[in-house]
């Protein structure tokens, strides 16, 4: 997707205030008042970044595809490989296009684990592992 397309985050341009008189607003969407897209993170082989700027000149690090997460066993974290993602709670079809979001069920090499973090956000996968 491009990084200029709609996308609304707002309300809508015409609204009802609360004597029924019609709200018109008088402009559209700035460019730093739009959304970002899902960054659908994938699992792969190995982990990719990608690092994105925002508004005032920061940048974060997001993670395209994860190929490795951090496992919290006991009270230490440990680095596992993922193999596969079993389900999502987000939405059922994630699991078969491999895509983590927080909620994920992953199986790992240590086992089963849920993710704990939004890794599209955060540029690594924090997960615990499920007895």
């Amino acid at each position: 997707m491009s990084v200029y397309s709609k996308q609304r985050n707002r309300s809508s341009k015409t609204k009802k205030s609360g004597n029924g008189k019609r709200k018109i607003k008088f402009r559209g969407n700035r460019r730093s008042e739009r959304g970002r897209h899902f960054t659908a993170t994938k699992s792969s082989d190995k982990n990719i970044t990608a690092t994105i700027r925002h508004k005032g000149g920061s940048r974060t690090k997001v993670l395209k595809s994860a190929g490795f997460v951090n496992l919290l066993s006991g009270k230490t974290y440990v680095k596992a490989a993922i193999k596969n993602v079993l389900e999502s709670k987000d939405n059922r079809n994630f699991a078969r296009l491999n895509i983590i979001t927080k909620g994920t069920v992953l199986d790992t090499d240590k086992g089963k684990a849920v993710v704990t973090n939004r890794p599209s956000r955060e540029g690594c996968i924090n997960a615990r592992l499920i007895e």
